[in-house]
């Protein structure tokens, strides 16, 4: 299964109604993830940017997509980030393929 770091942002109404009623959504993306195949890894609140990380596994991109299609339908976020995450072998398996792409580029250092 493939990794994904999920970044989200609440609109200013939905952050309005979690103060007048404070609830874990946890269990409910859990169920959606779950749904599509996937393993709900953890979740953080965070501030700044986004209001909430989530790490996630998912079958592949489609499934990753369709969560976060469904999240923006909803209209509750005003943003959300999906970054897929390479393990560590997996980026050197990456970095030894580029090395033999034969791109060249426009201007060489």
């Amino acid at each position: 299964m493939a990794s994904f770091l999920v970044q989200v942002s609440y609109t200013p109404e939905a952050l309005s109604a979690l103060i007048a009623k404070p609830q874990n959504r946890m269990a409910v993306v859990k169920k959606s993830v779950e749904n599509l195949g996937g393993t709900f890894t953890g979740s953080w609140m965070s501030f700044g940017d986004y209001d909430l990380v989530m790490l996630l596994e998912m079958p592949n991109n489609v499934s990753a997509a369709a969560l976060a299609i469904a999240a923006a339908a909803g209209g509750s976020l005003k943003a959300i980030k999906t970054t897929p995450l390479l393990t560590i072998e997996q980026a050197l398996s990456a970095l030894k393929k580029a090395g033999k792409s034969g791109y060249t580029p426009v201007v060489k250092p």
